[in-house]
C-alpha cells in the first residue's frame, strides 16, 4: 500500500485473541514480531481495513470486540471503537496514527503469508520473551493487555 501521506498514515492493530493466546507475525521486512495490521486505505473505513488486513496476512475472519454506539442512522454509520490509539514513527519524516483492536477469530484456516511474514504463531503471556528478535516494550504492553481482557 502507497502512502497516503508524505507526512503521515492511519492504520490498525489487530491482536487476536484464542485460549489465553494472542496470534503473531514475524513481520519479513521489518524482522519483527507485531500483530496482525496494516495501511488504513482511501477507500475504506478503520473497522473495514481491520478485517481485510486480519484476514490478508492469517487466513482468519475475525470479531473486533469493542462497543457500537447506537447512532447509525442515514448519513452516520457508527463504528466499533478500537481498544487503544497510538502514534509511532516509522522513518524521521513519516509516522503511523495506530487504531489498535482486540479480536477473537470467527472462522477460516490459519494460514501463513509468506510474501507478508516469515513466521505466525499464537502465543502465550509466557512465550512473548523467548521471541527473537525480541518485540518491541509496547507491542508487548498491547499482547498482555488483550490476554488479560479478551476471555474465551
Amino acid at each position: 500500500m502507497a502512502h497516503i501521506h508524505e507526512k503521515i498514515d492511519f492504520t490498525v492493530a489487530i491482536f487476536v485473541v484464542q485460549n489465553s493466546r494472542v496470534l503473531l507475525i514475524h513481520h519479513r521486512k521489518l524482522d519483527k514480531w507485531l500483530p496482525l495490521g496494516g495501511h488504513i486505505e482511501l477507500d475504506e473505513d478503520p473497522e473495514q481495513a481491520a478485517l481485510r488486513e486480519a484476514r490478508e496476512e492469517s487466513g482468519l475472519e475475525v470479531e473486533l470486540i469493542g462497543e457500537r454506539p447506537p447512532t447509525t442512522e442515514p448519513g452516520t454509520r457508527a463504528l466499533i471503537a478500537p481498544r487503544f490509539l497510538d502514534i509511532h514513527r516509522i522513518t524521521e519524516t513519516h509516522e503511523h496514527i495506530g487504531l489498535i483492536y482486540w479480536a477473537r477469530p470467527k472462522n477460516g484456516t490459519l494460514t501463513h503469508a509468506e510474501l507478508e511474514h516469515h513466521d505466525l504463531r499464537w502465543c502465550s503471556s509466557a512465550d512473548l520473551d523467548a521471541l527473537k528478535p525480541a518485540m518491541s516494550n509496547a507491542v508487548k504492553w498491547y499482547c498482555g493487555k488483550a490476554l488479560e481482557e479478551v476471555r474465551d
